[in-house]
């Protein structure tokens, strides 16, 4: 660990890393119970809502692949400081919007500074932390992550028994300046900075994306969270339009599905004492495969079968992040930032497509997240067998 973060202790920094990479989940599943009264209320079609989800998304993405590269030469500090501000006001002009047009551009302000917070939580734990002790932390930090999309939905929905859509951005803002004030009292980790210019340091996103062991790993496992952020954007119309669930009983449904995502990090702590890590890879591609299947068959005839298949699913796309996290990583020595952003990047990239897909189909979303998980599931576990081997990936200390 950095000496100077030594006075926080790992419980301090845990928890300050997970607020910091809760903001993608905090700021998606709060507003997801509000999707249909947001259609309502603002005259605007299910394409345009959901709009303002894959384009939080995208702008997230690219504020992950600004702020870290600029991180390795200003700090990982400033850059989180400044990009809180603008996530600050993003969500206070959200909470202001009087039509779905400054909706969504104010969700692109909020996402493009809450990119900071990803890119620099994620820098700081390969700052700190080598080797076993980066792969658990990173699965603990993930796993009380999860926490926010099992209990915002539910916080959703009792805020819009009470109140309007508006007051949830209100929270996120209250939420976006708690972190910033938090923030203050963090001290800086990153200890030898880049020395070049700005522009140079985006340029070296082109550098690590050289490394031709990041750069296959990178293209296979980002498409995993593809399916799972489809769900994301899908699941308040398929239950309570699909399966005719109030606000509140699908806020319990899918904060059950978010368990499975706190569940497969802890499980990866346990059973990588046993299993190395590239056989969990493959077995958590294999099971999304098979619910894949399932859901495609016969998900739309029940909900309760539909909602544990797709926790299974979830296990299985969560219990592969650490391990993937860290040997992603691992294939960088230098370029910390960078390597972070990229890897932060492409999941939340290919959530925007998957969000984007799944809006496309608005009669048959039960069948197409189905095929999604088969696709990707066969498609990337099949990649991963070919090239794990291989001499050009590097194997964690």
């Amino acid at each position: 660990m950095n000496k100077k973060q030594k006075f926080f202790g790992d419980r301090s920094i845990i928890a300050m890393l997970a607020l910091l990479s809760a903001f993608p989940p905090l700021s998606i599943d709060l507003y997801l119970p509000a999707l249909p009264r947001v259609m309502e209320m603002l005259h605007a079609s299910q394409r345009l809502v959901n709009l303002s989800l894959s384009l939080f998304l995208i702008f997230f993405a690219l504020g992950i692949l600004v702020w870290g590269p600029i991180s390795e030469k200003f700090g990982r500090k400033p850059i989180l400081l400044i990009g809180l501000a603008l996530y600050v006001l993003g969500s206070a002009g959200c909470a202001l919007s009087f039509n779905v047009t400054q909706l969504i551009v104010s969700r692109v302000f909020q996402s493009f500074g809450g990119g900071a917070a990803g890119a620099v939580a994620t820098a700081m734990v390969k700052d700190m932390y080598t080797g076993r002790k980066r792969e658990t932390m990173l699965a603990v930090v993930m796993a009380m992550v999860v926490v926010a999309p099992v209990v915002a939905p539910v916080i959703g929905a009792i805020i819009l028994e009470y109140m309007s859509w508006n007051a949830i951005f209100w929270v996120l803002t209250g939420v976006g300046a708690l972190s910033f004030f938090l923030s203050l009292l963090l001290q800086e980790t990153l200890e030898v900075r880049y020395s070049g210019s700005m522009v140079h340091s985006l340029g070296r996103l082109a550098v690590v994306m050289k490394n031709p062991g990041f750069s296959i790993l990178l293209g296979i496992f980002s498409l995993a969270p593809l399916p799972m952020m489809a769900f994301i954007a899908a699941s308040a119309f398929i239950y309570i339009q699909g399966f005719g669930m109030t606000e509140e009983m699908y806020s319990y449904y899918f904060g059950f599905n978010a368990l499975g995502a706190m569940v497969g990090p802890l499980l990866y702590i346990r059973l990588s004492r046993w299993i190395s890590p590239g056989n969990i890879i493959a077995c958590c591609f294999g099971l999304m495969t098979i619910c894949g299947i399932v859901i495609n068959v016969a998900g739309s005839n029940c909900p309760k079968l539909f909602a544990l298949t797709m926790a299974a699913a979830t296990v299985a796309m969560s219990l592969m992040r650490p391990p993937t996290a860290n040997l992603l990583l691992s294939q960088q020595e230098g370029d910390t930032g960078s390597a972070a952003s990229l890897i932060n990047f492409m999941g939340m990239f290919m959530g925007s497509v998957g969000m984007f897909l799944i809006s496309l189909e608005t009669e048959g979303m039960i069948s197409s997240l189905g095929l999604m998980q088969i696709v990707i599931g066969a498609v990337c576990g099949s990649l991963w067998l070919i090239f794990r081997g291989r001499s050009f990936i590097c194997q964690p200390a």
